[in-house]
């Protein structure tokens, strides 16, 4: 018999770093991390539908809470049997709050002990979201796992500013616990404290003391919100040792895979970005040595796949040179072919991570990670 829904197991601990294995149980089955992903903004992973992530191993996806209450609408998609029938997605699905996406419409909201009011990205109407309203959406949706709504700290903040919002996301903490969920749905709560290590502890001991009253998982939040990469690390860091150890720790946002092991380094599970597939877009194709441009000119005539040992769908069957005709001719294909490897390459990333965790050999993954994504994009050898 399966462990209870919420059980987070540590199969696993690297024996000389604080990376881990572990495995997260929900309602739509087991997720082992450390994991990546994939982001489906708006009930869907960009030109890839649900049989294609069940075929390149996806153990879980994302849905935007904030765009999916716009469109189609919470009640659309609770009639039609929730987010995953919605979909045709077999796996778990985590639901962010809402909070980023209030955060980005900075000139357009305004804040109060309720929530937020702001317009709408789509057609200016004025909207509220706090945090009850933003536990009934992920309720409606019947996610795996709902985000408790916070305050996602711009960068950069003042202490003062920084300390406000930091006491305004607990608060709110509170209130969301307290909204009824959906069956089997996990709550995960957020740390945020800009810069300031003090603030992030403050945080994340005051979400742990939470723990009892239904929170079974924790993130860092508030990094890649602008700052340099070694504010980013520093905030993960400052988080993560005031987090329950026997948690899911989940760092929201971060999609560079060397700054993902570095945070697996440090004990955290969970990733997702929307780089590997906005990305594709814009023609980059992502590899185990690092990105590259397909659509330069340099790939006019490649007989190359986009990743020699690659394969994904679009590796096995075609070459840089009709991939890039299709970028450069805006075929849609082009960029689902893309889209299919860059996601392909993050899953297989972190396969090959988790074995090197088990074979107690991780920091040896960490010096090869360095030495391929790190030194050898920035001497132009791909």
């Amino acid at each position: 018999m399966p462990p209870k829904t919420g059980t987070y197991e540590i199969l696993h601990e690297d024996a000389k770093s604080g990376a881990r294995l572990g495995r997260l149980w929900t309602r739509h089955g087991p997720v082992d991390t450390p994991v990546f992903m994939p982001v489906g903004t708006q009930a869907t992973v960009k030109t890839l539908g649900a049989e294609d992530l069940e075929r390149l191993g996806a153990p879980i996806i994302l849905g935007n809470t904030y765009h999916l209450m716009l469109r189609p609408g919470a009640d659309i998609i609770e009639s039609l049997g929730g987010l995953h029938a919605f979909q045709g997605w077999r796996g778990p699905i985590l639901t962010d709050s809402g909070g980023f996406q209030v955060f980005s419409l900075s000139s357009l909201r305004k804040i109060t002990e309720e929530g937020v009011s702001f317009q709408s990205h789509i057609d200016g109407r004025r909207l509220f979201m706090g945090p009850k309203e933003s536990m009934a959406v992920q309720r409606a949706l019947g996610s795996d796992i709902a985000m408790l709504f916070d305050e996602c700290i711009p960068y950069p903040a003042t202490p003062d500013y920084a300390a406000k919002s930091v006491a305004q996301t607990l608060r709110w903490a509170r209130v969301c616990i307290e909204q009824p969920r959906a069956e089997g749905q996990l709550r995960f709560g957020i740390v945020q404290g800009s810069e300031y290590p003090e603030l992030r502890a403050h945080c994340a001991r005051e979400l742990a003391a939470m723990e009892p009253d239904g929170l079974e998982g924790f993130a860092v939040g508030g990094v890649s919100v602008g700052e340099p990469e070694p504010f980013i690390l520093k905030g993960i860091a400052d988080s993560t040792p005031h987090m329950p150890r026997h948690r899911p720790r989940y760092v929201m946002g971060l999609g560079d895979l060397w700054q993902i092991t570095e945070a697996v380094g440090m004990g955290c599970d969970m990733f997702d970005c929307v780089i590997p597939t906005r990305n594709a877009r814009n023609g980059s194709a992502f590899t185990l040595d690092g990105p590259y441009p397909v659509k330069a000119g340099a790939w006019k005539t490649s007989p190359l796949p986009i990743e020699p040992g690659c394969d994904c769908p679009a590796c096995l069957r075609h070459t840089r040179a009709y991939v890039r005709h299709l970028l450069n001719t805006s075929e849609i294909l082009g960029y689902r072919l893309l889209t299919l490897h860059n996601i392909h390459c993050y899953l297989r990333f972190m396969r090959l991570m988790r074995q090197a965790i088990a074979n107690d050999c991780f920091l040896d993954f960490r010096a090869e990670a360095h030495a391929r994504l790190r030194e050898r994009p920035k001497r132009g050898q791909y």
